[in-house]
C-alpha cells in the first residue's frame, strides 16, 4: 500500500488543497492530510477545526485519514509507512522553497520521496493567506472553498 502525507497548516482549506488532494489520491492507495499544531503561527482555526474543515471538504475523496502533527515530516512518515510527501507549489517561490525541504527530508530519509504537485490552472492564485484577509474584510471566498469552510469563515467574522 503505497502512502503519502500532504502536511500543511490548512488555515483554512481551499479548493486548492481539494484538488490536489483529489489528484493524489488517484495516484496513491492512501492520502494523509497531516495538519500542523504549529508554535510559529497563531491559526485563525482550532486543530479541532481544521481536522473538521478538512474532513468535510474532502467527504467525497474515500482514502483519506487527517492526523495532526508536530514532529519532522520524515519522522511522521516513519510512523504511518508512507512513501512519500505531497507538496504543492503554486510558483517559482514556492517551489525554490519546497526543493530546499525535500533535499533535507532527503538528506535525513534518503528513500523518502517528495512529489510536487502544481493547483490546476483557474486554483493557482489561492492561498489560505488571501482567503482569511478576504474574510475578514466581509468579502464572497465561496468560489474559494468549501461550503463548510465559507460558512465557518463567515461565522468566525460574523462580530
Amino acid at each position: 500500500m503505497k502512502t503519502i502525507i500532504y502536511p500543511g497548516t490548512f488555515d483554512p482549506f481551499t479548493h486548492g488543497h481539494i484538488n490536489l488532494v483529489e489528484r493524489a489520491a488517484a495516484l496513491f492507495d492512501k492520502v494523509i492530510i497531516a495538519i500542523a499544531h504549529s508554535k510559529k503561527k497563531t491559526p485563525l482555526f482550532s486543530f479541532d477545526e481544521r481536522v473538521e474543515l478538512a474532513y468535510s471538504s474532502l467527504e467525497h475523496v474515500s482514502n483519506i485519514e487527517v492526523c495532526g502533527f508536530s514532529s519532522l515530516i520524515v519522522n511522521l512518515a516513519e510512523e504511518h509507512n508512507a512513501v512519500a510527501v505531497l507538496r504543492g507549489v503554486r510558483c517559482m517561490t514556492d517551489f525554490d522553497y519546497e526543493l530546499q525541504m525535500a533535499g533535507m527530508n532527503s538528506a535525513m530519509k534518503p528513500q523518502f520521496e517528495t512529489v510536487f504537485l502544481t493547483p490546476a490552472n483557474n486554483l493557482a492564485f489561492i492561498s489560505s493567506t488571501l482567503v482569511r484577509e478576504i474574510a475578514s474584510m466581509k468579502g464572497d471566498v465561496e468560489q474559494f472553498v468549501h461550503p463548510s469552510v465559507n460558512q465557518a469563515l463567515k461565522a468566525r467574522f460574523s462580530g
